[in-house]
Protein backbone atom coordinates (compact mmCIF):
# COMPACT_ATOMS: atom_id res chain seq x y z
CA UNK A 1 0.00 0.00 0.00
CA UNK A 2 1.35 3.29 -0.70
CA UNK A 3 2.33 5.77 1.79
CA UNK A 4 3.55 8.97 0.85
CA UNK A 5 0.81 10.52 -1.13
CA UNK A 6 -0.68 14.04 0.22
CA UNK A 7 -3.79 14.58 0.15
CA UNK A 8 -5.16 10.59 -0.16
CA UNK A 9 -5.58 8.20 2.98
CA UNK A 10 -5.73 5.00 1.32
CA UNK A 11 -6.07 2.78 4.68
CA UNK A 12 -9.06 4.95 5.37
CA UNK A 13 -10.58 4.70 1.89
CA UNK A 14 -10.15 1.11 1.77
CA UNK A 15 -11.99 0.84 4.75
CA UNK A 16 -14.41 3.00 3.27
CA UNK A 17 -14.95 0.84 0.20
CA UNK A 18 -14.82 -2.37 2.03
CA UNK A 19 -12.13 -3.36 -0.30
CA UNK A 20 -8.74 -5.11 0.71
CA UNK A 21 -5.65 -3.12 0.39
CA UNK A 22 -5.15 -0.08 -2.21
CA UNK A 23 -2.47 1.13 -4.38
CA UNK A 24 -2.29 4.80 -5.26
CA UNK A 25 -0.55 7.62 -7.28
CA UNK A 26 -1.23 11.18 -8.20
CA UNK A 27 -2.12 11.66 -11.92
CA UNK A 28 0.21 14.15 -13.30
CA UNK A 29 -1.24 17.42 -14.73
CA UNK A 30 -3.97 18.81 -13.27
CA UNK A 31 -3.76 21.69 -11.53
CA UNK A 32 -6.60 22.29 -9.81
CA UNK A 33 -8.16 19.58 -8.35
CA UNK A 34 -5.87 16.80 -7.57
CA UNK A 35 -6.76 13.32 -8.84
CA UNK A 36 -5.21 9.99 -8.58
CA UNK A 37 -5.09 6.62 -9.56
CA UNK A 38 -6.19 3.81 -7.21
CA UNK A 39 -6.76 0.30 -7.27
CA UNK A 40 -6.90 -3.27 -4.92
CA UNK A 41 -5.11 -5.54 -7.34
CA UNK A 42 -7.84 -6.35 -9.68
CA UNK A 43 -9.78 -3.30 -10.98
CA UNK A 44 -8.61 0.26 -11.15
CA UNK A 45 -10.38 4.07 -10.19
CA UNK A 46 -9.91 6.96 -10.71
CA UNK A 47 -10.51 9.41 -7.59
CA UNK A 48 -11.57 13.45 -7.74
CA UNK A 49 -10.86 15.22 -4.74
CA UNK A 50 -10.24 19.51 -4.01
CA UNK A 51 -7.11 20.85 -3.48
CA UNK A 52 -4.85 21.01 -0.52
CA UNK A 53 -5.45 24.20 0.21
CA UNK A 54 -7.37 28.09 -0.26
CA UNK A 55 -10.27 26.11 -1.57
CA UNK A 56 -11.91 29.26 -3.23
CA UNK A 57 -15.72 29.89 -2.90
CA UNK A 58 -17.58 27.78 -5.33
CA UNK A 59 -14.50 26.06 -6.77
CA UNK A 60 -13.66 22.64 -6.37
CA UNK A 61 -17.49 21.18 -5.82
CA UNK A 62 -17.45 17.20 -6.04
CA UNK A 63 -21.00 16.71 -6.11
CA UNK A 64 -21.33 19.33 -9.04
CA UNK A 65 -18.97 17.35 -10.99
CA UNK A 66 -20.33 14.27 -10.03
CA UNK A 67 -23.96 15.03 -10.79
CA UNK A 68 -22.74 16.00 -14.72
CA UNK A 69 -20.95 13.09 -15.63
CA UNK A 70 -24.00 11.10 -14.20
CA UNK A 71 -26.45 13.35 -16.23
CA UNK A 72 -24.47 13.10 -19.38
CA UNK A 73 -23.51 9.11 -19.30
CA UNK A 74 -26.15 8.86 -21.80
CA UNK A 75 -25.57 11.45 -24.46
CA UNK A 76 -23.26 11.66 -27.04
CA UNK A 77 -20.78 13.31 -24.90
CA UNK A 78 -18.09 10.84 -23.78
CA UNK A 79 -17.65 10.82 -19.75
CA UNK A 80 -16.23 8.32 -17.58
CA UNK A 81 -18.47 6.51 -16.04
CA UNK A 82 -19.13 7.74 -12.20
CA UNK A 83 -19.13 5.46 -9.76
CA UNK A 84 -19.64 6.71 -5.98
CA UNK A 85 -19.85 10.48 -4.13
CA UNK A 86 -18.17 11.24 -0.67
CA UNK A 87 -19.30 14.07 0.74
CA UNK A 88 -17.99 13.68 3.74
CA UNK A 89 -14.28 14.94 4.32
CA UNK A 90 -13.91 12.85 7.33
CA UNK A 91 -12.99 9.72 5.01
CA UNK A 92 -9.98 10.85 2.74
CA UNK A 93 -9.66 14.77 4.50
CA UNK A 94 -11.62 15.91 1.84
CA UNK A 95 -15.14 15.28 -0.31
CA UNK A 96 -14.52 13.37 -3.56
CA UNK A 97 -15.43 11.06 -5.99
CA UNK A 98 -14.88 7.93 -7.60
CA UNK A 99 -14.86 7.05 -11.39
CA UNK A 100 -14.10 3.82 -13.50
CA UNK A 101 -10.61 4.41 -15.36
CA UNK A 102 -11.19 4.57 -19.02
CA UNK A 103 -8.41 4.30 -21.93
CA UNK A 104 -6.44 6.93 -23.33
CA UNK A 105 -4.28 9.56 -22.14
CA UNK A 106 -4.34 13.54 -21.54
CA UNK A 107 -2.29 14.58 -24.49
CA UNK A 108 0.07 17.65 -22.71
CA UNK A 109 3.49 17.09 -24.52
CA UNK A 110 4.19 16.00 -28.14
CA UNK A 111 6.42 13.01 -26.43
CA UNK A 112 3.79 11.69 -25.55
CA UNK A 113 2.27 10.63 -28.71
CA UNK A 114 4.70 10.07 -31.62
CA UNK A 115 2.22 7.64 -32.51
CA UNK A 116 -0.05 10.71 -33.75
CA UNK A 117 0.00 11.22 -38.08
CA UNK A 118 -0.86 14.50 -39.44
CA UNK A 119 -3.70 12.23 -40.49
CA UNK A 120 -4.67 11.60 -37.31
CA UNK A 121 -4.04 14.92 -35.36
CA UNK A 122 -6.84 16.64 -37.66
CA UNK A 123 -9.22 13.60 -37.03
CA UNK A 124 -8.57 14.64 -33.84
CA UNK A 125 -8.83 18.11 -34.11
CA UNK A 126 -12.46 17.64 -35.42
CA UNK A 127 -13.39 15.15 -32.81
CA UNK A 128 -12.56 17.78 -30.20
CA UNK A 129 -14.60 20.83 -32.23
CA UNK A 130 -17.79 18.01 -32.64
CA UNK A 131 -17.60 16.60 -28.64
CA UNK A 132 -17.94 20.23 -28.04
CA UNK A 133 -20.83 20.75 -30.37
CA UNK A 134 -22.72 17.54 -28.98
CA UNK A 135 -22.10 19.01 -25.60
CA UNK A 136 -23.77 22.19 -25.89
CA UNK A 137 -26.65 20.04 -28.10
CA UNK A 138 -27.45 18.28 -25.01
CA UNK A 139 -30.79 19.63 -23.59
CA UNK A 140 -30.44 20.57 -19.69
CA UNK A 141 -33.86 19.36 -18.62
CA UNK A 142 -33.69 16.04 -20.76
CA UNK A 143 -31.01 14.96 -18.50
CA UNK A 144 -31.66 16.22 -15.12
CA UNK A 145 -29.71 19.49 -15.19
CA UNK A 146 -32.32 21.73 -15.67
CA UNK A 147 -31.39 23.17 -12.29
CA UNK A 148 -27.60 23.03 -12.54
CA UNK A 149 -27.20 26.78 -13.19
CA UNK A 150 -28.45 30.32 -14.19
CA UNK A 151 -28.16 30.91 -17.36
CA UNK A 152 -29.65 34.70 -17.42
CA UNK A 153 -26.88 37.12 -16.74
CA UNK A 154 -24.35 34.43 -16.57
CA UNK A 155 -21.59 36.31 -18.78
CA UNK A 156 -21.88 39.79 -16.25
CA UNK A 157 -21.59 37.01 -13.37
CA UNK A 158 -18.73 35.15 -14.56
CA UNK A 159 -16.97 38.40 -14.93
CA UNK A 160 -17.66 39.40 -11.55
CA UNK A 161 -17.66 36.46 -10.16
CA UNK A 162 -13.73 35.75 -11.64
CA UNK A 163 -12.87 38.93 -10.48
CA UNK A 164 -13.88 38.11 -7.07
CA UNK A 165 -11.72 34.90 -6.96
CA UNK A 166 -9.02 36.97 -8.34
CA UNK A 167 -8.97 39.23 -4.91
CA UNK A 168 -8.94 36.00 -2.68
CA UNK A 169 -5.83 35.00 -4.85
CA UNK A 170 -4.09 38.14 -5.38
CA UNK A 171 -0.58 38.30 -3.55
CA UNK A 172 1.28 40.23 -6.09
CA UNK A 173 0.88 43.40 -8.53
CA UNK A 174 -0.34 42.36 -11.58
CA UNK A 175 0.03 44.84 -14.58
CA UNK A 176 -3.06 45.18 -16.89
CA UNK A 177 -5.49 42.78 -14.62
CA UNK A 178 -7.90 45.41 -13.44
CA UNK A 179 -8.06 46.83 -16.80
CA UNK A 180 -8.74 44.15 -18.27
CA UNK A 181 -11.93 42.81 -15.90
CA UNK A 182 -12.94 46.56 -16.07
CA UNK A 183 -13.22 46.43 -19.93
CA UNK A 184 -15.23 42.88 -20.21
CA UNK A 185 -17.35 43.82 -17.55
CA UNK A 186 -18.53 46.99 -19.26
CA UNK A 187 -18.64 45.31 -22.88
CA UNK A 188 -20.44 42.27 -21.87
CA UNK A 189 -22.08 40.68 -24.58
CA UNK A 190 -26.06 39.57 -25.21
CA UNK A 191 -26.29 35.78 -25.27
CA UNK A 192 -28.08 34.54 -27.34
CA UNK A 193 -28.39 30.71 -26.49
CA UNK A 194 -28.20 28.48 -23.11
CA UNK A 195 -26.42 25.16 -22.88
CA UNK A 196 -24.53 22.79 -20.72
CA UNK A 197 -20.91 24.52 -21.09
CA UNK A 198 -17.72 22.84 -19.46
CA UNK A 199 -15.77 25.80 -18.23
CA UNK A 200 -12.29 24.61 -19.33
CA UNK A 201 -12.93 22.66 -22.60
CA UNK A 202 -9.36 21.83 -24.29
CA UNK A 203 -7.16 18.85 -25.63
CA UNK A 204 -5.23 18.19 -21.95
CA UNK A 205 -8.74 17.59 -20.67
CA UNK A 206 -10.33 14.80 -22.36
CA UNK A 207 -8.57 11.38 -23.11
CA UNK A 208 -7.44 10.59 -26.30
CA UNK A 209 -6.60 6.70 -27.73
CA UNK A 210 -3.90 5.68 -29.14
CA UNK A 211 -6.32 2.61 -30.68
CA UNK A 212 -8.35 3.66 -32.43
CA UNK A 213 -5.75 6.41 -33.15
CA UNK A 214 -7.32 10.12 -32.39
CA UNK A 215 -10.41 9.28 -30.60
CA UNK A 216 -11.89 10.19 -27.45
CA UNK A 217 -12.73 8.19 -25.08
CA UNK A 218 -13.83 10.87 -22.10
CA UNK A 219 -14.24 14.52 -21.53
CA UNK A 220 -13.16 15.38 -17.96
CA UNK A 221 -12.20 18.20 -15.43
CA UNK A 222 -16.15 19.19 -15.18
CA UNK A 223 -15.50 20.85 -12.15
CA UNK A 224 -16.60 24.58 -13.50
CA UNK A 225 -19.39 23.02 -15.11
CA UNK A 226 -22.70 25.15 -15.65
CA UNK A 227 -25.57 26.29 -17.40
CA UNK A 228 -24.47 28.81 -19.61
CA UNK A 229 -22.96 30.79 -22.72
CA UNK A 230 -21.76 28.19 -24.98
CA UNK A 231 -19.24 30.67 -26.66
CA UNK A 232 -17.58 30.71 -23.76
CA UNK A 233 -16.09 27.38 -24.19
CA UNK A 234 -14.94 28.08 -27.29
CA UNK A 235 -13.32 31.41 -26.49
CA UNK A 236 -11.47 29.36 -23.46
CA UNK A 237 -10.57 26.72 -25.85
CA UNK A 238 -8.67 29.31 -28.44
CA UNK A 239 -6.83 30.63 -25.81
CA UNK A 240 -5.21 27.20 -24.92
CA UNK A 241 -5.45 26.36 -28.96
CA UNK A 242 -3.39 29.32 -29.79
CA UNK A 243 -1.31 29.38 -27.02
CA UNK A 244 0.88 32.78 -25.55
CA UNK A 245 3.78 32.48 -28.31
CA UNK A 246 6.03 30.69 -25.56
CA UNK A 247 8.54 28.17 -25.78
CA UNK A 248 7.67 26.10 -22.99
CA UNK A 249 4.19 26.93 -21.63
CA UNK A 250 3.44 24.47 -18.85
CA UNK A 251 -0.58 25.43 -19.44
CA UNK A 252 -1.00 24.55 -23.29
CA UNK A 253 1.75 22.04 -23.99
CA UNK A 254 3.08 21.85 -27.35
CA UNK A 255 0.84 18.82 -28.64
CA UNK A 256 -1.62 21.77 -31.06
CA UNK A 257 1.66 22.90 -32.81
CA UNK A 258 2.09 19.57 -34.13
CA UNK A 259 1.74 18.67 -38.09
CA UNK A 260 -1.92 18.13 -39.18
CA UNK A 261 -3.67 20.09 -36.14
CA UNK A 262 -6.34 22.48 -37.22
CA UNK A 263 -5.50 26.36 -36.89
CA UNK A 264 -7.61 28.70 -34.45
CA UNK A 265 -9.55 29.97 -37.38
CA UNK A 266 -10.75 26.66 -38.50
CA UNK A 267 -11.31 24.91 -35.19
CA UNK A 268 -13.66 27.77 -35.55
CA UNK A 269 -14.95 27.52 -38.56
CA UNK A 270 -15.93 23.98 -37.89
CA UNK A 271 -17.69 24.97 -34.80
CA UNK A 272 -20.03 27.39 -36.64
CA UNK A 273 -20.36 25.31 -39.27
CA UNK A 274 -21.72 22.06 -37.15
CA UNK A 275 -23.72 24.52 -34.40
CA UNK A 276 -24.95 26.72 -36.73
CA UNK A 277 -23.74 29.40 -34.07
CA UNK A 278 -22.78 33.12 -34.68
CA UNK A 279 -19.30 33.24 -33.89
CA UNK A 280 -19.00 37.08 -35.15
CA UNK A 281 -18.46 38.41 -31.45
CA UNK A 282 -16.25 35.84 -30.38
CA UNK A 283 -13.12 38.19 -29.23
CA UNK A 284 -15.05 39.04 -26.06
CA UNK A 285 -15.05 35.61 -25.31
CA UNK A 286 -11.35 35.29 -25.76
CA UNK A 287 -10.31 38.02 -23.92
CA UNK A 288 -12.88 36.53 -21.31
CA UNK A 289 -10.82 33.30 -21.07
CA UNK A 290 -7.85 35.13 -20.76
CA UNK A 291 -9.03 36.93 -17.78
CA UNK A 292 -10.46 33.42 -16.46
CA UNK A 293 -6.98 31.63 -17.07
CA UNK A 294 -5.01 34.15 -15.59
CA UNK A 295 -7.26 34.16 -12.39
CA UNK A 296 -6.91 30.31 -12.19
CA UNK A 297 -3.17 30.62 -12.66
CA UNK A 298 -2.95 32.94 -9.91
CA UNK A 299 -5.12 30.90 -7.52
CA UNK A 300 -2.67 28.11 -8.49
CA UNK A 301 0.53 30.64 -8.11
CA UNK A 302 -0.91 31.42 -4.39
CA UNK A 303 -1.24 27.59 -3.74
CA UNK A 304 2.18 26.49 -4.44
CA UNK A 305 3.97 29.63 -2.94
CA UNK A 306 1.58 28.30 0.16
CA UNK A 307 2.85 25.05 0.11
CA UNK A 308 -0.88 23.42 -0.99
CA UNK A 309 -0.67 22.02 -3.87
CA UNK A 310 1.35 19.00 -5.65
CA UNK A 311 2.60 17.76 -8.48
CA UNK A 312 5.44 18.96 -11.00
CA UNK A 313 5.70 22.30 -12.94
CA UNK A 314 4.17 24.65 -10.71
CA UNK A 315 7.40 26.55 -9.96
CA UNK A 316 6.67 28.58 -12.76
CA UNK A 317 2.85 28.79 -13.11
CA UNK A 318 2.93 31.98 -12.26
CA UNK A 319 5.23 33.47 -15.01
CA UNK A 320 2.16 32.83 -17.06
CA UNK A 321 -0.33 35.46 -16.01
CA UNK A 322 1.40 38.70 -17.64
CA UNK A 323 1.53 37.12 -21.42
CA UNK A 324 -2.37 36.28 -20.42
CA UNK A 325 -3.23 39.26 -19.43
CA UNK A 326 -1.60 40.90 -22.14
CA UNK A 327 -3.65 39.01 -24.84
CA UNK A 328 -6.60 39.43 -23.21
CA UNK A 329 -6.46 43.16 -23.19
CA UNK A 330 -5.49 42.85 -27.14
CA UNK A 331 -8.35 40.71 -28.18
CA UNK A 332 -10.90 43.24 -26.15
CA UNK A 333 -9.58 45.75 -27.58
CA UNK A 334 -9.62 45.17 -31.31
CA UNK A 335 -12.73 47.00 -31.91
CA UNK A 336 -13.95 44.89 -34.17
CA UNK A 337 -15.53 41.28 -33.93
CA UNK A 338 -14.01 38.10 -33.92
CA UNK A 339 -14.55 35.97 -37.72
CA UNK A 340 -13.98 32.38 -38.48
CA UNK A 341 -11.34 34.11 -41.00
CA UNK A 342 -8.99 35.91 -38.69
CA UNK A 343 -6.37 34.37 -36.38
CA UNK A 344 -7.32 34.69 -32.75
Amino acid sequence: MSTELPGLDLERLSIHLGSGPLTGELIPGGRSNLTYRVGDGRERWVLRRPPLGHVLATAHDMAREHRVISALAGTAVPVPEALLLCEDPEVIGAPFYLMREAPGQALREREQCPWLTPEHAAGLSRRLVDVLVDLHAVDPGEVGLADFGRPEGFLARQVDRWGRQLEASRSRDIPGVDRLRRVLADTVPVSRRASVVHGDYRLDNVLVTEDPPGGVSAVLDWEMATLGDPLADLGLMCVYWGGLGLDDDPITGSVPAMPGFASTEEVVARYAERSGADVSGLGWYTAFGCFKLAVIVEGIHYRYRGGQTVGAGFDRIGELTGPLVRRGLAEAGAGRPWSAGEQS
